[in-house]
């Protein structure tokens, strides 16, 4: 199905189903922990053998030789591979950066070096201890701030290879210049790591020269590809599984050392190997998000009105890498006739930099929001009136360009009313309650609405019930549930009369779990599969297909009404189909919009900041299911409080590593940083996005947190921190004092 004009009615208009709280479908099997992830995969293939990651110990430089004879000669081992064994691929898979293995050199600590192979973890684990590798060190650059001032300028990866490195629209140093009120501040956001609870892990086992890799995958059909790529071997010789995933956030979108040393080991061992990375490997050898460094530039008329916004962001990756695209919401944010926006890529020797939880809006929201409150605070405007003032319903570099939906307004005096915004004290650090400061704050959030071909098939069983299949992906977030929602809304059936298979690439390809993409269009690519189901159940039973209704479990039309099992009564009936998108959103701006609000209270005698409630609105389109939407909404904001308080990776610039590598030392919220949340949906179905009308949330709860509980922090204490997170430390001496 080509989706190449706004979507008029159609069946998933009934919200029978869709749009409907419902409870996970997947909720009994993670409650009872039944639900068979990647490392517990015992029942798929006997004989599995355990696999320990060596990982380097320096992070710039060769190998010069590897002593794996001890490990061999261990109790349980039954083989040891070690990176010398192999050639570094010639080919790395989509944006993919590091080399995961093979070959001498070393391009960033925890690089695997070998891996061994045992009967039992811990023979694997111990034998691990007794490889030797001599290494031959060479200088790295592992300091973001001393390169920076030399990052030479780069094109921002979510404009493809061919964009102009500067985003410019007018004469913005001119406009900067004369403009009567101005801010020219920096702003920086520390190294970040996912911290997802599952960690990598994956087992592998050879047929002959097909592999099967039961894993933990966001995307089954790229990590399909990359392996076969690495591997050098044909895609259809591979075969991926990854049904349960425990948490990714973007750490599981691209292919990781787990999934290709699973493989190799499994080759040289002769049977199946499985496994997992360990935490501090997971920090250092995978992916994390890049420290930035952004200065941002307004100029203001004293009325408020935006005439001059500036952008810079500077980020590092390893030579060859994409930068951290800070200035994505900057872009399309707010209007203002003269813009400079662009980024500066410095190359670093840490590990792979890449996408994680909303890329470039989230580090680049804690920069801009702050920035906004700061001129709003210059001006004497209300923070929410000022975004008011400088909203836009067009592309602000090309007014012809306007968005599809865009409810940001509503969104912010929605917060506020809700909120009690009137309530704020509009003097930093003058409300107290007891020792604690209180200063409520508030941000906006948008992040794109980005479009993927997504495909499924759905079967009619005789018994009447249905059976979806597709390669997507539930990283947690409720797909399960609202692709039953979806094909039971399309076919006329209770929810619990559909069964969801997923995260098989021998099912059709989906768009898998990412960039919030994943509800709005691997739903849309079950709908098409309905549609071709449903014209199927039609032929078989003598109807229209056009005027066939779908309810109750029956067909009707006109004055018959036939069960649907009838249909499947001589064999299943099969409906596959996909979504492939035109061009709707190159002639509109598509996005989904928030307004978040949060309150904090600062202690005033340790400077401790505590967030006691919090509120978002979300613009969102058509919400598929507000229980599942609700849940990633409140996640969102949960990480967002984690970024403006306490997530930080230590860089060790002498060594070139992370060094508060596992979650002892990485800080994330627990239940008792998280106060009471609340969210609310407006209801804005977008024609131009799909037949679905829905847009992404994966993303956009976390877009504009960390920065409205800075500018919380702020008005609680009078003390304005730019450098994220936000720890007692950085403030405590600034703080009013005490009687």
């Amino acid at each position: 199905m080509d989706f190449t004009t706004p979507s008029g009615r159609n069946p998933i208009d009934q919200l029978i189903v869709v749009g409907r709280p419902a409870t996970r479908v997947d909720g009994p099997l993670k409650v009872t922990g039944t639900a068979p992830y990647a490392y517990e995969r015992h029942e798929v293939v006997a004989n599995q053998a355990y696999g320990y990651v060596v990982g380097a110990t320096i992070a710039k430089g060769r190998i010069a030789r590897i002593d794996t004879a001890a490990a061999k000669a261990a109790p349980g081992v039954v083989t040891v591979i070690t990176t010398l064994d192999y050639k570094a691929a010639e080919k790395n898979p989509l944006r993919q950066t590091a080399k995961l293995f093979g070959g001498a050199e070393v391009a960033h600590y925890h690089q695997a070096v070998a891996l061994v192979v045992a009967q039992t973890f811990e023979e694997a684990r111990a034998a691990a201890f007794l490889v030797k590798v001599d290494y031959e060190t060479a200088p790295g650059k592992f300091d973001l701030a001393a390169e920076a001032p030399d990052a030479p300028p780069s094109v921002d990866p979510n404009e493809g290879e061919d964009a102009e490195v500067y985003d410019r629209v007018g004469d913005f140093d001119a406009a900067f210049a004369a403009a009567p009120v101005k801010l020219d501040e920096t702003y920086t956001t520390p190294d970040e790591t996912h911290a997802m609870m599952e960690p990598h892990a994956s087992i592998a086992a050879w047929d002959g020269d097909r592999v099967t890799v039961w894993t933990s995958q966001q995307m089954v059909h790229w990590a399909k590809a990359a392996l076969a790529t690495t591997l050098d071997i044909p895609e259809e010789k591979v075969r991926v599984e990854s049904p349960y995933i425990g948490g990714g956030f973007g750490s599981k979108l691209y292919l990781r050392a787990d999934a290709l040393l699973a493989a190799l080991g499994a080759k040289a061992a002769g049977r199946p190997v499985k496994v997992t990375l360990q935490r501090p490997l997971i920090i250092n050898n995978g992916t994390h998000r890049a420290a930035t460094i952004q200065r941002i530039r307004l100029g203001a008329t004293p009325d408020g009105r935006l005439t001059a916004i500036g952008h810079v962001n500077i980020s590092g990756n390893l030579p060859g890498g994409m930068p951290e695209a800070g200035i994505a919401p900057t872009k399309l944010f707010y209007a203002a006739p003269n813009r400079e926006i662009y980024l500066k890529l410095a190359a670093l020797d840490l590990g792979e930099a890449n996408d994680m939880r909303a890329p470039g809006e989230a580090p680049g929201l804690m920069a801009l929001e702050m920035a906004m409150d700061e001129m709003a605070e210059k001006l004497g405007i209300d923070p929410v009136e000022f975004r008011v003032l400088n909203d836009t319903q067009a592309d602000p570099r090309n007014p012809q360009r306007p968005f599809s939906e865009r409810h940001l307004v509503e969104c912010l005096r929605t917060g506020a009313e809700h909120f009690g915004w009137s309530k704020r004290s509009k003097t930093p650090g003058a409300v107290r309650d007891g020792k604690w400061l209180v200063g409520m704050g508030m941000a906006a959030g948008i992040r794109l609405n980005l479009l993927m071909p997504s495909a499924a098939r759905i079967r009619l069983e005789p018994d009447g019930r249905l059976t979806v299949e597709t390669d997507m992906t539930d990283i947690g977030t409720g797909a399960y549930t609202i692709l039953a929602q979806t094909a039971a809304e399309m076919m006329g059936v209770p929810i619990g009369a559909v069964t969801v298979k997923l995260g098989d690439s021998a099912f059709p390809q989906s768009a898998g779990s990412g960039g919030q993409w994943g509800a709005n269009t691997s739903t849309s690519g079950l709908y098409a599969a309905c549609v071709k189901l449903r014209e199927a159940v039609a032929a078989r039973l003598g109807f229209n297909a056009a005027d066939a209704e779908f309810a109750d479990g029956k067909v009707t039309s006109g004055n018959r009404s036939i069960a649907l099992a009838e249909a499947a009564k001589n064999g299943p009936l099969t409906g596959e189909d996909g979504i492939t998108f035109g061009d709707l959103d190159k002639k509109y701006v598509q996005a989904t919009f928030a307004a978040q609000f949060a309150e904090v209270g600062v202690n005033s005698f340790t400077g401790e900041t505590r967030v006691r409630r919090m509120l978002a609105v979300v613009d969102a389109g058509r919400v598929l299911n507000p229980t599942t939407a609700r849940s990633q909404v409140i996640g969102g904001m949960t990480m967002g409080v984690g970024a403006a308080l306490m997530e930080a990776l230590a860089v060790d610039t002498r060594h070139g590593c992370f060094v508060n590598h596992d979650l002892g030392g990485y800080e994330v919220p627990v239940h008792a940083d998280i106060p009471h949340q609340e969210v609310i949906f407006l209801d804005h179905p977008d024609v131009k996005s799909s037949p679905m009308k829905a847009k992404g949330i994966g993303e956009i709860g976390l877009c504009g947190v960390a920065a409205a509980v800075a500018n919380a922090v702020y008005n609680a204490t009078g003390v304005r921190v730019r450098n994220y997170p936000i720890t007692l430390e950085k403030h405590f001496t600034a703080l009013p004092r005490t009687a």
